[in-house]
């Protein structure tokens, strides 16, 4: 883009005259620094520039010394560079050359409104100069000022009327602030302006934008009417056809609408809205209708997957029996793994649920008693042996999502037991194990399975996420730099390459382990992805107009509006958030006095221990320095090859200290930042407004908060968190009346009032308990909020969050989990008596859940999951995780022993039998 300008600077630099004009001799030397820039010969540019400067009469040439500025800035060396600029500034207030150039550093360093603010000073001095415009339309769209985006292309329209994207600019600055009329005649205009009659793609893109916009005007008959009308100029047929059909179906207009849907089908029957659209077409929206529909279509085309995929959808009774009876069979005989994904969203009616079940239990009686998978058809020919291998699959996920842990493990081991080398079992008992609770043992399923494919990156990719679910982070990364670029450490690349998925892990990890500052670097990497993704857009704006990709270019900007409201930015921003407000309740400083007071009271045998420890860390300390500085120097050499190539115009971003990070004077106020976001793009999530709740409660913001609570108990009324929270903004509200402004007070009394109709938080609190006494999260957090408002009623509060009756529902192994987290955290005031009773009766129920196992056979859980992936457990501790550490140290002779056995003699499936049956 600089050169660019200094293109045509260097040709119209004497029809624009400085208020500061060099004589012949210097102005050629100026001439020839714009041509050594424009070349990237850098250092010569500053000999030329310093042989102007070096004459007394123009040692303050405002241009040259901006043009200086420029170079330097090339070069790297920023700070120089802006002093440089805002010199030649000063000495020449008046110059459009050195505010475009001031401008265009700003923008380097995406200081966008600062570059708007130059480039407005700029248009001052020179108010047609069209490359000045351009830029400063650039930003305008970039930064979605739209009436002033308006305005510049306005001006750039009359200074190069003949120009196509002068045209098109202009008619999309006003699609964008959806004055469609006034777009509409400008596009009409251009249109007959237009006299080659070779129709092109280009040609094409222009019709269907110029659609586009009809359509988004309201104007269903003038769009459909358009495109039959131009329908031979556009190439893309296909968009022709689905948009005819949406504009027929928009005018009522179902048989016409339906002709053309056929024609979609005949051009791909696999695709499924195709057949939604038929139905609407045709005017059978109701289950039998489309499902005779559907029948139709199977019928003729017998080999179709799609509609016999359909018609489990719409039948029901006897009609689904038989249906899904023909549609399991044949994926069964086929070998199909995606089989119960296909059908899974089946499972969300129950009886269907159920139907499906007993279909596929009533295969492995047959095929165990005849061999087939019908009993009552016995042709005389056999199913092949990987039919019963496909069957024992299916139902172990079955019962995996019916959460009936134990029956998916015996039908998965069933399965291995008669191939034991098909990865997708392997996976599948992992996945068994993660949703019993058993993050290691998954982990250590899922290495099992990467072990038997190493060139398999979705295997990779899912062992590496279970590594990290169980907080195997160096692990994960070593997975991982298998297929990240050699010589640069995993975690760096995977940042380059904006790996979201691997770094929310990551965060969540670390912040599982209480290691703040990692979890927060993490976080901030995730959301400079986001920005880097928002400035990349910058180097669309011309080329779209230019290629004339209008439709996808309006997608694109639309897609950057609402980009933070993608689930990978909204993860991050949580788990940024929640460790910001635990850094803010507990700073770092306060957990060092408090490890001092551990140590002091340490026995000795404790305290070497934990200098081992220490030592440990430092050295991995160490060590990570070590690579830290490597990739500096690393830097420092591609910097200084970059500063004799190309010029990098993306700032130099601050590097994320994890220490530094930790200790933040204002955790609130960087909480407030990854909050903005999702109150923005995300507001109809519900922990958005609680963690809104959170902030806003520390920071003492009534207002702001009542806004969050209303918002919270209009739509999530009966949720467990959101009574939590209204009990304790009642309460808190009370305690604040004096100090609140006597408005404040009235608007939250107003407020409030049909919220909680006069009643007391003891009120509002038993009501809700009589209201949702058959739901165990619920009945836990009314427990909180008992104790917490009358602490003698801690035996009671505990009986009603510990209650497991059969007729309770929502008991899972987490929300069970969710409990004894409370009353170690001291909800619930001193217990630890009922504590292991609790968790006693938790691990009969769930016995592979991890979170209720007795200390020495957790232990025993996590060497063995070591074993298998060729751990020992000595390294345990520097993962970092302070749960096992404390669990498994100290670490005996017998268990390092019975590692080593492990590692030698047995493979996963022995381990499994003897840890964990």
């Amino acid at each position: 883009m600089l050169k660019n300008y200094y293109t045509i600077l260097n040709k119209n630099y004497i029809k624009m005259p400085s208020s500061n004009p060099l004589p012949p001799k210097e102005n050629s030397l100026f001439k020839r620094i714009i041509k050594c820039y424009e070349h990237k010969q850098y250092k010569n540019g500053l000999k030329f520039a310093k042989q102007i400067l070096a004459n007394p009469k123009f040692a303050e040439h405002g241009e040259t010394l901006a043009m200086k500025g420029l170079i330097t800035n090339c070069l790297g060396r920023k700070e120089e560079a802006y002093e440089l600029v805002r010199r030649g500034l000063r000495n020449d207030l008046k110059s459009h050359v050195c505010w475009h150039v001031y401008g265009l550093l700003q923008r380097s360093d995406k200081k966008y409104d600062e570059a708007i603010k130059c480039y407005r000073n700029a248009l001052k001095w020179d108010r047609d100069n069209i490359q000045i415009l351009r830029d400063l339309s650039l930003l305008q769209i970039q930064m979605r000022d739209l009436e002033g985006y308006r305005d510049t292309r306005y001006q750039l329209f009359m200074l190069r009327p003949s120009q196509r994207v002068s045209w098109l600019s202009f008619a999309m600055a006003y699609h964008l602030l959806k004055d469609y009329e006034m777009a509409l005649k400008i596009l009409d205009c251009f249109m007959k302006t237009q006299t080659d009659s070779n129709y092109d793609y280009e040609h094409s893109e222009l019709l269907l934008y110029q659609n586009m916009v009809i359509r988004e005007s309201g104007d269903a008959e003038g769009a459909l009417k358009h495109l039959i009308e131009f329908r031979n100029q556009i190439c893309d047929n296909l968009s022709v056809e689905e948009t005819i059909v949406d504009l027929l179906l928009k005018l009522g207009r179902g048989k016409e609408a339906e002709e053309w849907v056929r024609k979609l089908l005949e051009r791909n029957h696999e695709n499924t809205t195709y057949y939604d659209l038929l139905a609407r077409a045709s005017n059978k929206v109701s289950d039998s209708d489309r499902l005779q529909l559907l029948i139709e279509f199977k019928r003729v085309d017998p080999k179709t997957r799609t509609p016999a995929r359909l018609i489990l959808n719409y039948a029901h009774g006897p009609d689904f029996l038989k249906y899904a009876d023909d549609y399991l069979s044949s994926g069964l005989r086929k070998g199909v793994p995606s089989l119960f994904v296909d059908v899974r969203s089946l499972y969300k009616d129950s009886k269907k649920a159920d139907i499906l079940g007993k279909l596929v239990l009533g295969y492995e009686d047959s095929l165990m008693k005849h061999g087939t998978l019908h009993s009552d058809k016995d042709d005389g020919q056999k199913e092949p042996p990987s039919t019963l291998l496909w069957t024992y699959f299916y139902l172990s996920q079955h019962y995996d999502y019916l959460t009936d842990s134990e029956k998916a493990m015996k039908y998965i081991d069933m399965a291995l037991d008669h191939t034991p080398t098909l990865i997708e079992l392997l996976v599948a008992k992992a996945k068994i194990y993660k949703h019993a609770g058993n993050v290691y043992a998954a982990y250590s399923w899922a290495a099992e399975a990467q072990s038997l494919d190493t060139a398999d990156r979705y295997v990779n990719s899912k062992c590496a996420k279970y590594m990290l679910r169980a907080d195997k982070i160096m692990e994960a990364e070593d997975m991982c730099s298998r297929f990240t670029r050699e010589g640069v450490p995993a975690m760096e690349n995977l940042n380059e390459m904006q790996c979201m998925w691997f770094q929310t892990e990551c965060a969540l990890a670390y912040q599982r382990l209480g290691n703040w500052g990692e979890a927060l670097k993490k976080c901030h990497e995730i959301d400079r992805h986001f920005t880097a993704i928002i400035d990349d857009q910058f180097d669309f704006h011309t080329y779209c107009m230019r290629k004339m990709t209008l439709r996808s270019y309006v997608g694109l900007l639309r897609l950057e509006d609402v980009l933070r409201s993608h689930r990978f930015y909204q993860r991050a921003a949580r788990c940024a958030i929640e460790v910001y407000l635990t850094l803010y309740d507990k700073p770092i400083e306060e957990d060092k006095a408090e490890d001092k007071i551990k140590e002091d009271n340490m026995a000795p045998a404790e305290l070497k221990k934990l200098r081992n420890k220490q030592r440990k860390a430092q050295r991995r300390a160490e060590r990570q320095q070590a690579e830290a500085s490597a990739a500096e120097k690393r830097e420092q050499h591609n910097k200084a090859r970059q500063a004799q190539g190309d010029q990098d115009d993306s700032p130099v971003q601050e590097e994320l200290i994890p220490e530094k990070l930790a200790r933040v004077p204002d955790p609130l106020e960087q909480a407030v930042k990854f909050m903005e976001p999702l109150k923005q793009l995300a507001p109809d999530a519900l922990q958005t407004h609680l963690l809104g709740y959170e902030i806003y409660w520390r920071r003492r913001k009534p207002l702001i908060l009542l806004r969050h609570v209303k918002e919270l108990t209009d739509r999530w009324p009966d949720h467990p968190k959101v009574h939590e929270a209204l009990v304790k903004f009642c309460m808190e509200i009370n305690s604040w009346k004096d100090s609140l402004d006597p408005i404040v007070v009235k608007v939250i009394t107003k407020v409030m009032e049909p919220i909680i109709r006069g009643r007391t938080p003891e009120q509002i609190n038993n009501d809700y308990l009589e209201k949702q006494r058959n739901n165990l999260p619920a009945l836990l957090q009314a427990a909180r909020v008992m104790y917490k408002l009358d602490r003698s009623t801690q035996k009671e509060a505990i009986k009603i969050a510990t209650n497991l009756s059969d007729d309770l529902e929502g008991i899972t192994w987490q929300n069970c989990a969710d409990v004894i987290s409370a009353m170690r955290a001291g909800d619930f005031g001193q217990c630890e008596n009922e504590i292991e009773n609790y968790r006693a009766k938790c691990y009969k129920r769930f016995p592979r859940a991890v979170a209720f196992f007795p200390k020495g056979k957790l232990g025993k859980a996590t060497t063995a999951a070591y074993a298998t992936s060729g751990k020992k457990d000595s390294e345990l501790e520097e993962t970092g995780s302070e749960e096992l550490t404390n669990i498994s140290s100290p670490v005996t002779k017998k268990m390092e022993t019975e590692v080593e056995e492990f590692q030698d003699k047995m493979g996963p499936k022995e381990i499994d039998d003897y840890f964990f049956n």
